[in-house]
């Protein structure tokens, strides 16, 4: 009833604009439906339990993580500064995608502007590639500290540091701004409905009638050539971190080492695979894979790695359970 409801409102804009959609044959100023799990409509409020389940704890984690490396100066090294730009984005990642999702899932509200779903996916994809040179820097980070630890306060300095985030949101912009031109030259003449609960590149793209190869070969591009090139990148440092690991002289040390190498290799899977997933399924496994189980799965890398990055990367580092016992130590003294 709630896709009804919302395809008859986008029938009422059409019909409201009838003069200008005669005049350019262009259905963009009706906006778009995301008529969210395909298939699944009848248990929408029943997945809607867990996704908000893990939208709260991932909002939660992380913003006590960021508040604990901002209030304690013990941390504020690279590798905690790091660990706080991966947390705010992933809140503004799972941010970006999951309020909607879940009006959608209660309240039937599908529709969304033409532009507002072009700033959804710009912000989506800008903030997933931001995400991938994050873990980046910190794969390159846990390098530098394991292989070469004499060199580590020379090589990350505050310089560097500051240099690594410029870049890593100058290169995200470059890779995604590109693609907001490609899809408004696109021409739209059908009613825009978009089975997802997000809004996509491809997934917009594929409502028009143009040719849009060009789309469909940018967006494999731009995953390639970044988040592509990222993971090659990330599974060469690793591959150096789990040789030096090896090497060490201690068993209690190497035990240690690989339980927190496999965890973080653990998140980076989780983080990756979906992704991947997603990104070569809407464009060659469209008919193979069923579209529930590509939706399910493209929902996971933008809430379940956010959820997952504070107990590894947070909850299981001795100084950010100490500097948050020092946080809300505080906050208890103060509120006395």
């Amino acid at each position: 009833m709630a896709q009804v409801r919302a395809l008859k409102e986008i029938m009422a804009l059409l019909s409201a604009n009838s003069t200008a959609a005669v005049n350019s044959s262009d259905t963009r100023m009706a906006g778009c439906l995301l008529i969210g799990i395909p298939g699944l409509e009848h248990l929408h409020i029943w997945l809607s339990i867990p996704f908000c389940t893990v939208y709260v704890a991932a909002l939660a984690g992380n913003s006590i993580l960021i508040c604990v490396i901002l209030s304690q100066p013990s941390l504020h090294e690279p590798m905690y500064i790091f660990l706080s730009m991966l947390a705010s984005a992933d809140v503004l990642l799972s941010t970006s995608t999951m309020p909607k999702a879940l009006a959608n899932f209660w309240l039937g509200s599908s529709h969304i502007s033409f532009d507002g779903c072009l700033t959804q996916m710009f912000f989506i994809h800008f903030l997933f590639v931001a995400d991938s040179a994050v873990l980046l820097a910190m794969a390159f980070d846990r390098y530098v500290a394991i292989c070469s630890p004499l060199q580590y306060a020379i090589i990350l300095t505050n310089t560097v540091i500051g240099k690594i985030i410029a870049a890593t949101l100058i290169r995200s912009f470059i890779i995604m701004f590109p693609s907001i031109f490609l899809l408004k030259c696109l021409h739209y003449c059908w009613i825009n409905i978009i089975t997802h609960t997000f809004c996509e590149h491809m997934g917009i793209a594929r409502l028009s009638c143009s040719d849009i190869s060009i789309n469909v070969w940018y967006g494999l591009a731009a995953a390639l050539l970044s988040t592509g090139l990222d993971i090659i990148l990330i599974a060469v440092s690793y591959i150096h971190i789990l040789r030096a690991v090896f090497h060490l002289p201690s068993r209690d040390a190497r035990s240690k080492a690989l339980s927190t190498y496999s965890s973080h290799v653990c998140v980076i899977l989780v983080f990756y695979i979906p992704a991947l997933f997603s990104v070569f399924a809407y464009r060659f496994g469209e008919r193979r894979i069923p579209r529930y189980v590509h939706i399910l799965l493209a929902n996971l890398y933008v809430v379940v790695p956010p959820m997952l990055n504070p107990i590894i990367y947070g909850m299981r580092t001795k100084q950010i359970l100490e500097g948050a016992k020092q946080m809300f130590s505080n906050l208890a003294k103060k509120s006395r």
